[in-house]
């Protein structure tokens, strides 16, 4: 049997602790959370969700990596399937993508008109607006890697049976079309943060860094109780996590 060696590793278990604390608060208090990880394709969105959830309660939360719309999806308002899949009271819901696919991906592999683009661009600030007017906890994660580590991980799913399932025909394209990724993530970025719903965006070429620094500015922004009693640096590393627009200290 091949033993993780993550799952001794005291740092994690710290934060995984902390995780299942901020959860208890978040469920005695009925609060909504939104964990949204956004990120080029094989930057981390996915393992960096597992280590959020590898210890909390099940019954209270959900990870939401929705497939390519449908017909009917298609007709309805583009964040009418999303709203489906918000969090109630006590739970969080973490996003595997988000609707921010309409902001990147979808301008850059022409999924959408460049109306439907400007439409999203337009309303999406307001869309957030309302949920977090309304209580709901949110975060925008976005999870940032090099073009050679890109190319390296892409490769190794390519030869790599446990995780060859990731490889899709858009992550054949990611290479190719970098510097489309760059321009419509660099828009998103300055169209798209504001100060109650800003970018963090996550330095990721190093996973494991990036998945404890990531669970670190989630669990130091919520107000739960007990907060750092196991003496674990909950403070973000400045040097991987930033924040867009800029937000005071």
């Amino acid at each position: 049997m091949i033993i993780n060696p993550l799952e001794n590793d005291p740092e994690y278990i710290n934060l995984q602790t902390e995780m299942v604390r901020m959860q208890n608060w978040l469920i005695e208090n009925n609060k909504r959370l939104i964990i949204i990880c956004e990120g080029r394709d094989s930057a981390g969105k996915g393992g960096a969700i597992m280590r959020f959830i590898r210890y909390i309660n099940p019954r209270h939360y959900r990870v939401v990596a929705l497939n390519k719309p449908t017909d009917e999806e298609r007709s309805q308002w583009y964040f009418q399937r999303y709203i489906k899949e918000l969090p109630r009271g006590g739970e969080i819901v973490f996003f595997d993508r988000s609707w921010y696919n309409r902001a990147v991906v979808e301008p850059v592999m022409e999924f959408c008109t460049k109306r439907q683009y400007k439409l999203f661009m337009k309303q999406v600030k307001q869309f957030e607006k309302m949920l977090i007017e309304d209580g709901t906890i949110v975060f925008k994660l976005w999870f940032s890697i090099n073009r050679n580590e890109q190319g390296r991980r892409l490769e190794e799913r390519k030869v790599n049976p446990l995780i060859s399932w990731k490889l899709s025909t858009v992550d054949m394209q990611a290479q190719m079309k970098w510097d489309d990724y760059t321009k419509y993530k660099e828009l998103m970025f300055a169209k798209t943060g504001t100060e109650r719903s800003p970018w963090i965006i996550i330095k990721g070429d190093d996973k494991e860094l990036a998945r404890k620094e990531a669970m670190r500015y989630v669990l130091y922004h919520v107000p739960y109780e007990h907060k750092g009693e196991y003496a674990e640096r909950l403070k973000p590393d400045p040097n991987i996590i930033s924040t867009i627009p800029e937000l005071p200290v």
